[in-house]
């Protein structure tokens, strides 16, 4: 969400343009105007009602037009905002020029010492094998894109989870339980609404609608909705494991099998909240939290610097981090590490007491699917065993796991 009056100048427009999205200062500036307009006419109405001593007629009639200067304002201000809702972030100076077609911008990379990672196969490939995919019984339940675990497969799902929320809560995180069912207005405040609505799941029951989550991202942020927060209390540091429910269209090859790109998936997620001059780093905080996850996994990863024409909605700077997936012998996101600036906060109505809006970040940390396949990419054996990470043996009690074998 923005400040009109910010939107038109020239910084947002050469911003916005760094993205690929033309501002239509045009058709903003005009509905801008027009509302100041009616807003100088209305309040000069209602001065001179005020002073008038004319007959009750006049100050019926009077009365009558003021009626309709409100009514037009509303009319205009929800136009004007609906535009304003689909104008996303306006990237930060730091992130680099540039889209997806070109060369990632690399800022580190991390690979575990001493183990070679083997590029045989494919974690879909390989689970089905271990007997901890199923992807049959997956389709006969729900059609393409959603995935069953099973056996080991799910113990080692369940042990992902609790490892990552308390690693966490030991980074001083507070754990949530959340809804999975939010109101269009909360997803409108984090970005979701009306953007992507093709790619939400919408439910109703009687005339009351709510949409299944796609991240508790969502639901995090908007705990703070139409709040206003002390800066002195800042960061606000939350966590949460849910389901996330993602309707994407389109067909992605190789990624419509296994645990790369499905319609529900469960995530840890981490969001933060500060003071916008913090933001810079807090962002590098949260990324080494969701980057540490990994290194205790033992996976090689990567990160990115996304460049403009490549951020999110709501972003206005972000670090990718991806792991490395031998089976594709690609590298592919795990987590996108954002600040979102006071984007959210002034659509989610989020202030700070004394003026202005914190800034919200937010990114996985992780997802447990994609966790999952790299764990088996990266920790296959020629002999088609996998090994277990020792960070997750505590949690699971399997050290290794084998086709047909007891542990599954």
């Amino acid at each position: 969400m923005h400040d009109v009056r910010q939107l038109l100048t020239d910084e947002s427009v050469v911003g916005l343009k760094r993205r690929g999205y033309e501002v239509d200062t045009a058709g903003l500036g005009e509905l801008a105007e027009r509302r100041r307009e009616l807003i100088r006419s209305r309040d000069e109405l209602r001065a001179s009602l005020k002073r008038s001593s004319g007959s009750r007629e006049e100050a019926r009639a009077g009365r009558g037009v003021l009626q309709e200067l409100e009514a037009e304002i509303r009319s205009v201000e929800t136009g004007l905002h609906d535009r304003l809702l689909r104008v996303p972030n306006v990237p930060a100076e730091e992130a680099p020029d540039g889209t997806a077609a070109e060369e990632p911008v690399v800022v580190r990379t991390w690979d575990p010492p001493g183990r070679t990672l083997l590029g045989r196969k494919d974690h879909a490939e390989l689970g089905e094998e271990l007997g901890i995919l199923d992807p049959g019984r997956a389709a006969k339940l729900s059609g393409a894109r959603f995935a069953v675990t099973r056996g080991a497969g799910a113990r080692l799902e369940r042990a992902l989870v609790s490892f990552l929320l308390d690693r966490h809560a030991g980074a001083g995180y507070v754990e949530h339980g959340l809804p999975h069912l939010v109101t269009p207005e909360v997803m409108t405040g984090t970005g979701q609404l009306p953007k992507f609505a093709e790619d939400l799941f919408h439910t109703a029951v009687a005339d009351r609608e709510l949409l299944l989550i796609p991240t508790a991202e969502v639901p995090l942020v908007n705990l703070y909705r139409g709040e206003s927060l002390d800066p002195a209390a800042l960061p606000i540091a939350v966590t949460a494991r849910t389901p996330c429910y993602r309707a994407e269209a389109g067909s992605y090859g190789r990624d419509t099998r296994g645990l790369i790109r499905v319609h529900q998936f469960e995530k840890v997620e981490l969001v933060r909240l500060c003071r916008p001059q913090d933001a810079g780093a807090e962002l590098e905080r949260l990324t080494a939290h969701a980057a540490g996850c990994l290194e205790e996994l033992g996976l090689a990863y990567r990160v990115i610097d996304l460049r403009a024409g490549d951020l999110g909605f709501t972003a206005r700077r972000t670090f990718d981090l991806e792991v490395w997936l031998p089976g594709q012998d690609a590298y592919r996101e795990i987590s996108s590490c954002s600040d979102c600036g006071d984007f959210q906060a002034r659509r989610a109505g989020i202030r700070l007491r004394g003026g202005g809006f914190p800034h919200t970040l937010n990114g996985s940390a992780l997802p447990i699917g994609r966790t999952l396949a790299a764990i088996l990419e990266q920790y296959q054996r020629p002999d088609g065993s996998v090994e277990v990470p020792a960070a997750l043996v505590p949690y699971c009690g399997l050290t290794e796991m084998f086709a047909h074998s007891s542990n599954l």
